[in-house]
């Protein structure tokens, strides 16, 4: 694997990274992003410990974001976490959090009886004990995970062709999402494909160390897309963290054959179709859609530099009336806020945007990421909904 050389000393020590750190903002357990990052990335070649705090980092790119001389701040602490862990035991927790997707494909077969056990208060009481929060609701598996119900579904063919990039969560969890897309692209006269053989992104792997086994996934995944995105088709995600992982972390932390490319041909769904709109391309034929919404921007689609095709998108919707929270980060990072000593911190993070839901009292909350959803909805109550799956309603007339 490639030995990266990012240059600590780019940093000019302007803090704007600390000011817009929310994990710094809501515990003194992390020292920030300038110190873990490239302050102590300077010492990290010797002896001394210099990653106490290094695991309260959440990977959620804000430091990224904010950082006026481009350093790659969070990629230095998840570099420096791989190396942390390779003379560190790993802990039964933090193997469950990054191998999600290999529980899943044990439960998700058995969803009823899975998704009971998971409920049981016995069960929680066990995997609290493991580290795992009793205060938030693992998400539940679907009866029928996205592939086996996209593999039932006669689509029509078309000549233009797009490559759908899963991901885990909406395979296991939110197949409807998964759905809805494949709706929208046949209602714009895309064809999707979803090739065999792909894996899990990576991104959980990442953000536990598991850095070795995620360039493996990676590996994986440009094998089973290398045939259409050389041929020119567009990699669809529905998930900002996977489309980050695909578009940008590949490079910053491996050394891939055709790596560059995968990520020039990597869309998140929303920016696609506002792309096919600037073509002339977009069905614009939507139907109101009735309902009061209020939309969340996830930290990992903003670190992608591409706006909020989303809002952009559903903006079309004719009488559509959407607000943006713009009130910060969710907390939830993947699955940080799943764990009992970051439960809590999470939850600090996530206050200023729940309160601006809670004041709202919208009719459901929309955001691109799964996490996201996952947290907004159980810290307020409101139900939360996918943007592509208003998009199907619009074009629907539902």
């Amino acid at each position: 694997m490639k030995k990266h050389h990012y240059n600590p000393d780019s940093c000019i020590a302007c803090t704007s990274c600390v000011a817009y750190c929310p994990v710094s903002a809501a515990t003194r357990k992390f020292a920030g992003p300038k110190m873990m990052g490239p302050a102590l990335e300077r010492f990290r070649g010797g002896e001394t410990n210099t990653d106490f705090s290094l695991d309260y980092c959440a990977n959620c790119k804000n430091c990224d974001i904010s950082c006026p001389s481009g350093v790659p701040i969070s990629t230095l602490n998840m570099l420096a976490r791989a190396k942390q862990y390779k003379n560190k035991r790993r802990s039964l927790l933090d193997w469950m959090m990054s191998h999600s997707d290999l529980m899943s494909k044990l439960a998700s077969p058995i969803a009823a009886l899975s998704n009971f056990g998971m409920a049981n208060p016995l069960t929680k009481m066990i995997l609290k004990q493991v580290g795992i929060t009793d205060k938030m609701s693992l998400p539940k598996y679907a009866s029928k995970t996205f592939l086996q119900q996209f593999r039932a579904f006669k689509q029509q063919s078309f000549p233009d062709k797009v490559v759908f990039f899963s991901g885990c969560f909406i395979n296991y969890y939110a197949p409807e999402v998964g759905m809805d897309l494949v709706a929208v692209m046949q209602r714009n006269k895309r064809e999707v494909i979803v090739p065999e053989g792909l894996d899990c992104c990576g991104s959980p792997l990442v953000g536990k160390g598991y850095l070795d086994e995620a360039v493996e996934k990676a590996r994986t995944n440009i094998a089973a897309l290398k045939h259409w995105f050389e041929q020119g088709i567009p990699v669809l995600t529905c998930c900002t963290s996977c489309g980050l992982m695909l578009k940008m972390e590949i490079q910053e932390m491996m050394d891939l054959e055709l790596m560059e490319q995968l990520a020039a041909y990597t869309y998140d769904a929303s920016e696609y179709l506002l792309e096919l709109h600037a073509q002339g391309k977009l069905s614009t034929e939507f139907a109101p859609v009735a309902g009061c919404y209020i939309y969340h921007t996830p930290c990992h689609l903003r670190a992608q530099g591409i706006g909020k095709p989303s809002l952009e998108l559903l903006s079309m919707i004719p009488g559509f009336q959407i607000e943006d929270a713009d009130a910060g980060c969710c907390g939830q990072s993947g699955t940080y806020g799943f764990e009992v000593a970051k439960h809590d911190i999470a939850m600090a993070v996530a206050e200023p945007v729940l309160k601006r839901i809670r004041e709202f009292q919208p009719d459901f909350i929309v955001s691109d990421c799964s996490g996201c959803r996952l947290q907004l909805s159980q810290g307020t109550g409101f139900p939360a909904l996918h943007p592509l799956t208003l998009l199907r309603r619009a074009y629907e007339g539902k």
